[in-house]
């Protein structure tokens, strides 16, 4: 993988697109972090991460459930899930898309 330290949504958004059109893709890579752009179709089946990380969300709506809350989150939103917790996106709109920034060790930080 290319080095990037820049990536704009456009390109990020090319990246998906294609033959296999996949629901995600790695973007950048430095030490712990990895930014992937994810993009998923009628059901999000993701499991739980070994990183904490973030979402912001790109484009489109969605139900957010996280271990056992529920909140609506829009395009401009930054959600943070802890490594290990259960987490997916629901009712999400068709052109909905999520920046994921994983980081840390394994087995996610230790709270503050």
């Amino acid at each position: 993988m290319k080095d990037f330290w820049k990536i704009s949504l456009k390109e990020a958004r090319a990246r998906l697109s294609g033959e296999t059109r996949q629901k995600f893709t790695v973007l950048l890579r430095h030490g712990s972090m990895q930014v992937d752009y994810f993009a998923p179709e009628k059901i999000d089946t993701q499991t739980p991460h070994r990183q904490d990380e973030l979402y912001l969300v790109a484009s489109g709506i969605a139900e957010f459930l996280r271990d056992d809350e529920s909140v609506e989150c829009k395009a401009g939103d930054v959600l943070f899930v802890p490594a290990g917790m259960e987490h997916r996106f629901k009712n999400f709109s068709s052109d909905f898309a999520t920046w994921v920034i994983f980081y840390g060790p394994d087995g996610g930080e230790q709270s503050l």
